[in-house]
């Protein structure tokens, strides 16, 4: 079945609620700062049972949200935080699943890493082109990604995910205008310690992952991780018989602690990943009349033989193999120095990473020249970055956190479509030069009551070429913008377990150029697209209840978005191009309860819920949907006459609900580890995830998902120490199918039904058994 009703759904919000429990509450094993900080710039330590056992330790939940290390109860921001146990009970090993225990964060899946997209609270940029900053960042262990697509691999060596909401961009630039995600990797310990995970499934998925930690002298210490996962898809190509919609990922990283006094910390790290995707998009739906490009002779029977096409469809046939190859490697250096009751905190850090596509464009194995149409494309991208800050003592009434911050990046785009139709054979490049400075204050002005302000000014220079071969036309431009973005809160802190707070912050997301198929002197004469501003207003409550056994985390959140940057569609020659630009404005607001409650020593549960109500405030001229007519919307293209020019058909979404913007989402999670005698303990794990109904493309029926409901389940054993666990378990354990992205493509079908999907990977039920030693 496609979803559940929504009496379903209602009952399963009211269960959750009930359960008031949260994955964002993951509790740290160490002091949060990446490199660990001189104790005055940390936050208080985790108890020693907590990181010998990783037990939890009810009220220790130490995030790096503000770029220091702080109790996450005390931090005035709707922060989650998931732990590395959370996300295997949760059937989370790639990034593109994070979206299923984090509710507001949605990722929609592509069919290459960089046509996915990753939205906080309905907001996240669609855009295909290089150069274009997403709306949600992606740090590893502080450090920017330059390359969302970098990040969609598996989850490695992780000790905790921090999800940031709404915007971030005074202490974290122009690419958090939505939020930003920071994912922290194991540190090196002061004492040997090894981590090995193995896994396998039912429908031939395996992997695993060590670690290793511990000192080489009493000043010098490391941790080496490496990871490999296998999954051959669940899509089958009838054309060759191989199955599609898999993967193949190796990752490793290492780093080196160095404290030769007491006061100083440097950490060198480095990283590097290699992996490969093969692609499938079944048909769905597909009128039977339908001809391939509206070529005669052309039918499903002779594009396709052998497919059914229908919900459960899970075969293609696709006589070029779709794919992608990727690679990529950087390194940093951290150094932080004590200067008396400050800290001096310096980050370098270096990236390089490509990803080779290779896709089916006809989607068919058509023996026609139809059919033969492939689409060939490279991304390249370097990053550098530099940032230096100065944290004042954690532990005084007034303290301060002062920072420069500087980034180049440069992107690579050589792209090739045919031979038979939609030519396109062009080569792109992008650089960004960008230099920031930023300041955030907290002043306690009387006992329990904090005021917070920040601000940071930034200077970018953006630039282009653009050569299209066919055309033999070239392009180039560059443009300079300053701006400034600034947060202001106050908290109240009631008791030591309760506190209350306000923020209002703004958001921005600098200017591009829309460097993709179809780019034109008419674009090069519009200059960059404008830059996209956000305003935020945040009041929420942090509690915590019965020893700090139960957390209750409340945010109501108000945002309005201008001159938003946003993707349409246009269409060339009957081929659709992907266009970037500045489509109106956005509002988004709703309510986040982030919730856990530590049951006794054995039963512990969490649980996200959001409810989201994300439209578009200003949007007059956004592109038809494949399929629509003027009953459903579609305003007519009108000719040209004499003193009237062109206009494209276009339809008005003002008032209408955002893409991948589901109004309700939530997870709950379930841990139950009764004692078995000796030294033995039982493991019973659940994990129910819901989401509410969502559009992929504004209001276009064949992009609609119903909402739908996941449940994951784990039996097992460990040792009472968690030195080891073997866990049987099963995702999408009521075999419920549903789609995280669909696809019109009728225009491709003479203008009738055609409907493609991504399928998950967990599409339907499988099994499976994960072992893990820790010593």
């Amino acid at each position: 079945m496609i979803g559940l009703h929504a009496s379903v759904g209602r009952g399963a919000l009211a269960l959750s609620l009930a359960f008031c429990a949260t994955p964002a509450l993951a509790r740290a094993d160490k002091p949060a700062d990446p490199g660990r900080s001189t104790p005055d710039a940390a936050a208080p330590q985790s108890s020693p049972v907590a990181a010998e056992t990783n037990e939890p330790v009810p009220g220790d939940i130490i995030i790096t949200a503000q770029k220091r290390s702080e109790n996450i109860q005390k931090v005035p921001l709707a922060v989650s935080v998931v732990s590395e146990a959370q996300l295997k009970a949760s059937g989370v090993t790639q990034f593109q699943d994070l979206g299923k225990i984090a509710p507001s964060l949605t990722v929609r899946p592509a069919e290459h890493p960089v046509n996915a997209n990753v939205s906080l609270r309905g907001v996240g940029t669609f855009a295909f082109g290089i150069g274009v900053e997403p709306s949600v960042a992606v740090l590893v262990d502080e450090v920017p990604l330059a390359f969302q697509a970098r990040a969609f691999t598996d989850l490695p060596d992780v000790e905790r995910i921090e999800v940031l909401r709404g915007p971030q961009s005074t202490l974290y630039g122009k690419s958090a205008s939505a939020g930003l995600i920071n994912i922290i990797t194991r540190q090196p310990t002061d004492t040997f310690h090894a981590r090995f995970n193995v896994m396998g499934t039912t429908d031939s998925e395996y992997g695993g992952n060590f670690s290793v930690s511990g000192p080489i002298s009493s000043q010098l210490g490391y941790v080496l991780s490496a990871s490999y996962s296998n999954w051959d898809g669940n899509v089958r190509n009838l054309f060759n018989g191989k199955k599609v919609n898999g993967r193949e990922a190796f990752n490793t990283r290492g780093k080196l602690r160095w404290e030769p006094v007491s006061n100083v910390t440097i950490t060198l790290s480095g990283n590097y990943l290699n992996g490969n995707t093969t692609v499938g998009r079944p048909f769905i739906r597909l009128d039977p009349t339908a001809l391939l490009r509206n070529t005669a002779g052309q039918t499903q029977a002779v594009t396709m033989p052998g497919v059914t096409v229908g919900p459960d469809n899970r075969e293609i046939s696709n006589n070029y193999n779709s794919r992608t190859k990727y690679e990529g490697g950087g390194g940093s250096l951290r150094g932080e120095i004590g200067l008396g009751d400050m800290t001096l905190v310096s980050i370098t850090s270096y990236d390089k990473f490509r990803l080779n596509d290779y896709l089916d464009h006809d989607d068919t194995s058509s023996p026609a020249a139809v059919g033969n149409n492939i689409q060939v494309g490279q991304f390249h991208s370097t990053l550098f970055t530099q940032e230096v800050r100065l944290l004042s003592s954690s532990s005084k009434p007034f303290r301060y956190t002062l920072g420069a911050y500087y980034a180049n990046v440069k992107f690579e785009r050589p792209f090739l479509r045919g031979p038979a139709f939609s030519l396109a054979n062009w080569y792109a490049t992008s650089k960004s030069e960008q230099l920031a400075a930023f300041a955030q204050v907290d002043w306690e002005i009387v006992p329990h009551l904090i005021l917070t302000g920040g601000g940071r000014v930034q200077n970018e220079k953006v630039s282009y070429t653009f050569q299209d071969n066919i055309a033999a036309a070239s392009f180039s431009g560059h443009a300079e913008d300053t701006a400034g973005t600034y947060r202001i809160s106050g908290r109240y802190e009631v008791t030591p377990d309760l506190m209350f707070f306000a923020t209002y912050s703004t958001g921005y997301k600098g200017q591009t150029y829309d460097l993709t198929t179809g780019f034109n002197q008419a674009r090069a004469n519009a200059g960059p697209i404008k830059p996209e501003r956000s305003r935020d207003k945040e009041v929420g409550m942090r509690a915590q209840f019965l020893d700090r056994r139960v957390t209750f985390n409340l945010t109501y959140f108000d945002t309005n978005y201008k001159n938003l940057q946003a993707q349409t569609i246009e269409t060339i020659n009957q081929t659709q191009n992907f266009r970037l630009t500045n489509v109106g404005g956005l509002n988004t607001k709703g309510v986040e309860l982030d919730t856990s409650a530590h049951i006794g020593e054995d039963f512990n549960l969490t649980g996200s819920v959001a409810y989201l109500d994300a439209k578009y405030t200003s949007y007059p001229r956004a592109q038809c949907y494949p399929l629509q007519v003027q009953a459903t919307g579609c305003v007519p293209a009108v000719l040209p006459s004499p003193g009237v020019p062109a206009q494209p058909a276009y339809q008005v979404l003002t008032g209408a609900r955002a893409v991948q913007a589901p109004k309700w989402k939530f997870s709950v999670g379930a841990d139950y580890s009764p004692s078995l005698g000796g030294n033995l303990k039982g493991v019973a794990q659940a994990n129910w995830q819901y989401q509410s109904s969502v559009y992929y493309v504004a209001e276009d029926p064949q992009t609609f998902q119903k909402a739908y409901s996941i449940v994951n389940a784990g039996l097992g054993v460990r040792d009472k120490d968690r030195k080891w666990e073997i866990v049987a378990f099963v995702n999408n354990l009521f075999d419920v199918q549903y789609y995280p992205s669909l696809v019109n493509t009728a225009s491709n079908f003479n203008n009738r039904l055609a409907t493609q999907a991504l399928l998950p990977r967990d599409f339907r039920r499988y099994g499976g058994l994960r072992l893990g030693v820790n010593f």
